[in-house]
């Protein structure tokens, strides 16, 4: 029998995967079986992989990261600035998709 605490750890992990960076640019690699999601920001690639394994049911080939920092907007002439975050681009094996419907 699982401990409560290891129950609440495999719930918290799924919460590191924030959702799907929706683009032209990641809808267009869709095709190449590349998914471009938006993780927390202490994630590791390692980590990436096995939370998308057990979360979609699919095996990983490759994992990139990219960190987008914060950009300074301006509308109206007051000031503000965009969230910096990280987005991981997973690469699945040939033949699989994550269905998010």
């Amino acid at each position: 029998m699982k401990s409560l605490t290891s129950y609440k750890m495999s719930f918290l992990s799924y919460d590191k995967i924030k959702g799907l960076v929706y683009t032209e640019k990641s809808n267009a690699q869709q095709a190449n079986n590349k998914y471009f999601l938006s993780v927390d920001s202490s994630c590791s690639k390692s980590e990436i992989a096995s939370l998308v394994k057990s979360a979609f049911g699919v095996t990983v080939k490759k994992v990139n990261i990219i960190n987008t920092k914060s950009k300074i907007k301006r509308f109206k002439g007051v000031e503000g600035k965009t969230k910096a975050y990280k987005k991981a681009i997973v690469t699945l094996d040939d033949g699989q998709t994550i269905n998010f419907a």
